[in-house]
């Protein structure tokens, strides 16, 4: 019987190939390859056998059909106790494979290209390199599966030090890695072809998405529990996966959360604009023709709830903004990027986080939000696009003024991104009362006063949003009383007749947008 040992590789990836297929051919390690991959191991005298070689049958369908062989796959299945299959595979003269090295075709590198067409989809799945990784990850206990260059070195350095074998622990470990990479190279064919094909409901009946793990937080919400951070495995374009930390400690689960809110706020104005955000919640957002000023009046809503919080920047950082930052404990800030002045001044907060987003102003990915159930997940659309303000409709008698239809518009940009119940009292491009969270949408309405009040600010003026609709006429007749003259609210309650002759009678304008945004 043949023991001469045996090494597949066939990878679309070369990345450190030819230094792996040169340490095992040291060894006394056969290698076989195909196409591009045994071109390359070859001119840097790599010894290779094609697999069309020891199938005696071409490559053919350009490319299509190549490892699909009882000779190849014969090699990889034989389970080696067992003296029928290797007597099989001896009388056939098939060579048992000790190792197979693959990557798959780049199939989500290629639908993400604007230009692709199904057809060029479909050539870039891959069929025989994901057959040789199953094939081999079913059978690791006698065949190491090596599917990323990543796992190269630390392979190398144990086959060095234990005579060029792998330890079982090790070959289940590549194993368990190769479904993996199965797994989420399935579901990224699996989405993408499921986007071209129409349903009645719009949702598939599997629900499966494709991450890989980005880092290992400390821990989650809270000490006691365990937390990760994934990204999308196609890759992300925008958001806070995608920046750069310039300094400070590693991002907690609670920094991304809070870090996710706060970009998506302050993404969303043209004017230079700053959010501060603390549990998810804006304590201020402002907009101004300076980002310092912008800085100063998000902080003036609630300058106590905003320290510890997170702040997010829709400019690059200036010296003067910077100085003001670091007047009080922050715990994270995100923004285009920053002048080296002003890197200089956080660099005297060790701590403190600075993430440059260099995609700042970019459109968010529109993947399904998921929140977990006991038994499952609720899946649905991303409440991320715009509403058409040419679509809203003044019930009051009073028509808005410009004035109030800047307050209005700015109040109704936000309030879509403070907790339910939400009521929101908007000045001059400045928040100037936030009530969030509450189970009474009037609560909501009187907290937003309080703070008001407690901060210092005036409401005189000021318009009134609200994410859902008032249910009766005490929360515009509160709103009023506090010194609110103009309101911007969904609509659609059973008592909206009652409601808009509330405005009518404090003189107030109503502008209903007929959407509804719940954020819980």
């Amino acid at each position: 019987m043949n023991t001469k040992r045996n090494a597949l590789i066939s990878v679309t990836d070369k990345t450190g190939v030819v230094e792996l297929a040169q340490a095992l051919s040291a060894a006394d390690i056969a290698i076989y390859s195909t196409g591009g991959t045994a071109k390359i191991l070859q001119e840097n005298n790599v010894p290779v056998t094609s697999i069309s070689e020891l199938t005696e049958f071409p490559e053919i369908m350009n490319g299509r059909v190549k490892t699909l062989h009882p000779k190849v796959f014969g090699g990889i299945l034989a389970k080696r106790e067992k003296s029928d299959h290797l007597q099989e595979a001896d009388a056939n003269a098939i060579p048992l494979f000790d190792f197979i090295i693959v990557n798959l075709y780049r199939f989500a590198e290629t639908v993400s290209r604007l230009d692709v067409t199904l057809d060029t989809a479909l050539e870039n799945i891959d069929i025989g390199g994901v057959t040789l990784i199953r094939a081999a990850a079913k059978n690791h206990q006698d065949v190491a599966i090596l599917t990323s260059p990543l796992q190269y070195a630390d392979v190398l350095a144990e086959l060095k030090e234990n005579k060029f074998v792998l330890s079982k622990e090790t070959k289940k470990k590549l194993a368990v890695a190769a479904f993996a990479a199965t797994a989420n190279y399935d579901a990224q064919i699996y989405n993408y072809l499921s986007e071209t094909i129409q349903t009645t409901d719009n949702f598939a009946d599997f629900y499966v998405q494709p991450y890989k793990k980005k880092d290992v937080l400390r821990y989650g919400e809270n000490p006691h529990q365990r937390a990760a951070v994934y990204e999308y495995s196609a890759g992300c374009k925008t958001g806070l996966l995608t920046a750069k930390q310039i300094q400070g400690k590693a991002l907690s689960y609670n920094n991304y959360m809070d870090g996710d809110a706060a970009w998506l706020i302050a993404r969303g104005f043209e004017n230079p604009t700053v959010a501060i955000i603390k549990h998810a919640n804006p304590c201020g957002v402002a907009s101004d023709t300076a980002l310092v000023d912008a800085y100063r009046r998000a902080l003036a809503t609630d300058n106590v709830s905003a320290f510890g919080g997170i702040v997010s920047l829709n400019r690059e950082v200036d010296t003067d903004t910077a100085s003001e930052i670091c007047k009080i404990f922050t715990e994270v800030v995100i923004a285009p990027g920053y002048s080296q002045a002003a890197l200089e001044i956080f660099s005297q907060k060790k701590n403190l986080r600075i993430l440059a987003m260099e995609n700042y102003h970019g459109e968010p990915q529109k993947v399904f939000e998921t929140r977990c159930i006991d038994g499952g997940v609720l899946v649905q659309d991303k409440d991320l696009n715009p509403d058409d303000s040419t679509k809203f409709e003044v019930v009051s008698e009073r028509q808005p003024d410009e004035n109030e239809w800047k307050n209005l518009i700015f109040g109704w940009n936000i309030v879509r991104w403070v907790k339910s119940n939400a009521v929101i009292y908007v000045k001059d491009q400045q928040t100037v009362g936030i009530g969030a969270g509450q189970m009474s949408r009037v609560d909501s309405s009187r907290i937003a006063v309080e703070k008001a009040a407690i901060a210092g600010m005036e409401l005189k003026g000021s318009a009134v949003a609200s994410d859902a609709f008032f249910p009766f006429a005490d929360g515009v007749e509160a709103a009023a009383n506090a010194g609110a003259i103009s309101v911007i609210q969904p609509g659609g309650s059973i008592r909206d007749e009652e409601v808009i002759a509330a405005a009518n009678k404090f003189g107030m304008a109503m502008v209903f947008t007929k959407t509804r945004h719940f954020r819980h």
